[in-house]
């Protein structure tokens, strides 16, 4: 377990010194950190989605200063977005010691089973409630060993929707994945269940799938800034001021949840969780008002602090599929050193709302450009051909003149080699 999630110039260190002192914090061998050289085997890869014809790799970091509920972590974030890595864990620092605190539901999913050509919608809906019972019993026998730990079918639900001319009955099962992510084992159940419902309603059961709106399965996130930390109550106001216009603007709401995502995003790829499902989820849930909103909400408290809340749906796993397949899936679980899909989440939740104030912070005051840039200056420098110590020289000089151009980047790089040739 790490003790202290502090690193003090953790980003100056060679790679070698970053893998060294993850040894040395969290128990990992030189031998495990071999996996992050050859990444995916292409004989895995090809027996884990079709038609392969080699991987893709991105950047894999670790974000620092995180305490969560009063335990440091060393986060694993897979981007390939600069600036990411560096302000989460600029703001996990900003809110040490008290950290973040992270709370969440059961990892309960909802699956749904979309129910055609019943004649009487009402009459067929008591029906189900009446042997609501019985399905949820007889749902268990699909659930594998799911009840056996604690998990399983724990309740069902029946909705009506669409118009008169259009209605349709959705039954919903409600199962407890306990650690699992649940897709599969979820659809499992629904398919196994599917014809008990049929007989009951005397109708068609046409679709038989998870739902990625975990609205059962919440989770939240909460931390505050001293004022005297993060640059004073004008900055406090300032920040403020920015959430007030996601939250009044769903043009600006857009940018500040995607903010938020590239947090937990980051987490959920490291973990080789389903990033596709964490962002549906993710932004339907911003929209179940009929507005589009921001997932998070900033205030100032009596003390002229700043307080940040977090609340989003993550059913994150870390056992089945890709989580437990992919070797450097199973390395970022060993370093977070998570016991729980919970866990898990709340770390990722913690992380996006670190995120979203390190967004927030930079717009309020000196503009988001500053602290990006620099670091998209080596990406430009790179794409003009530098390799190196050049790369950072000449991405220094850009950031100096602000200029970050690649005409810029082959100029400068065509000077140097000039100069040394």
């Amino acid at each position: 377990m790490v003790t202290d999630s502090r690193i003090p110039g953790f980003y100056k260190m060679s790679i070698e010194e970053r893998r060294k002192v993850l040894v040395e914090r969290t128990g990992l061998s030189e031998e495990e950190l071999k996996v992050l050289d050859c990444g995916l085997e292409i004989s895995l890869a090809d027996k884990m989605i079709e038609n392969v014809i080699g991987t893709i790799q991105i950047p894999l970091g670790i974000a620092t200063n995180f305490r969560i509920n009063g335990k440091d972590y060393l986060i694993p974030m897979a981007t390939e977005e600069p600036s990411v890595v560096a302000a989460a864990s600029h703001a996990a620092k900003l809110a040490l010691p008290e950290g973040f605190t992270a709370k969440s539901t059961p990892p309960v999913m909802r699956g749904q089973l979309q129910i055609l050509q019943v004649k009487d919608l009402e009459e067929a809906k008591n029906r189900i409630l009446k042997f609501k019972g019985e399905l949820v019993k007889k749902a268990n026998r699909f659930a594998d060993i799911l009840p056996k730990i604690g998990g399983g079918v724990k309740d069902l639900g029946v909705r009506i929707v669409g118009p008169p001319e259009d209605s349709m009955m959705v039954v919903e099962f409600f199962v407890d994945c306990r650690d699992a992510m649940g897709a599969n084992t979820v659809n499992t159940i629904l398919e196994g269940i599917a014809p008990e419902v049929e007989q009951i309603v005397q109708g068609r059961v046409l679709l038989r799938i998870l739902s990625n709106l975990a609205t059962e399965r919440m989770v939240k996130a909460t931390v505050l800034y001293k004022k005297e930390n993060i640059g004073g109550e004008e900055v406090v106001d300032n920040i403020v001021k920015a959430y007030k216009f996601a939250y009044y603007d769903p043009y600006r709401a857009t940018t500040h949840n995607k903010g938020i995502m590239n947090g937990i995003t980051a987490v959920t790829l490291a973990t080789t969780n389903d990033t596709r499902a964490i962002e549906a989820g993710a932004h339907a849930y911003a929209s179940l008002t009929g507005r589009y909103l921001p997932l998070s909400r900033w205030y100032k408290n009596s003390s002229g602090d700043l307080v940040g809340e977090l609340e989003v749906p993550i059913a994150l796993g870390i056992v089945g599929g890709a989580t437990k397949t992919h070797p450097v899936a199973q390395l970022s679980l060993k370093i977070l050193g998570v016991r729980t899909a919970n866990e898990l989440a709340e770390v990722a939740c913690a992380v996006g709302l670190a995120q979203n104030f390190a967004a927030l912070r930079a717009l309020a005051t000196e503009g988001i450009q500053r602290g990006h840039m620099e670091l998209h200056a080596r990406n430009i420098a790179i794409m003009a051909g530098a390799a190196g110590d050049l790369v950072d020289k000449i991405a220094e000089q850009m950031v100096k003149e602000r200029t970050i151009r690649i005409s810029r980047a082959k100029e400068l790089l065509e000077s140097t080699q000039g100069k040394t040739g």
